[in-house]
């Protein structure tokens, strides 16, 4: 190992080299260790689980999509809907179980009276999960 110094006449000169042999040390110890650690990430440890007995998750039912557009006119999962069909449709998706969530589509010139009357419908059919579905602005 060498050692500078800063000093004058007779005395050496300060070695600016980096000295890597601990830096080589070092990583030669980390070598080892992932060398001795990889398997075990590799292979796991048999254990014998319990048993238990556990009621299987709900399926979750498909969302219903109900398209409003700006004349007023509805939309069922993309298939047109009369405005005097819309609480028969209602009613009987509020008899499912679980009830599905109902997802509001409405155009962005729709008048607020349109929305209004398919809430009170889902509100009167007992409708207790609806959602509004709204387009991301543009990033600027």
């Amino acid at each position: 190992m060498s050692f500078g110094s800063f000093g004058g006449e007779g005395v050496p000169k300060l070695n600016a080299e980096i000295n890597t042999t601990p830096l080589v040390d070092v990583m030669l110890v980390l070598l080892v260790v992932f060398i001795l650690t990889a398997p075990l990430l590799a292979q796991g440890i048999q254990v014998n689980l319990p048993q238990a007995q556990a009621a299987p998750l709900e399926a979750q039912p498909d969302p219903v999509q109900l398209g409003i557009q700006a004349d007023g006119s509805l939309f069922w999962n993309g298939q047109p809907l009369a405005a005097t069909a819309l609480q028969a449709h209602l009613e009987e998706a509020a008899r499912r179980q679980p009830q599905p969530e109902i997802r509001l589509r409405a155009d962005a010139e729709t008048p607020y009276r349109h929305l209004a009357r398919v809430m009170a419908a889902a509100q009167r059919a007992n409708l207790t999960r609806i959602g509004f579905v709204t387009q991301p602005e543009p990033s600027p």
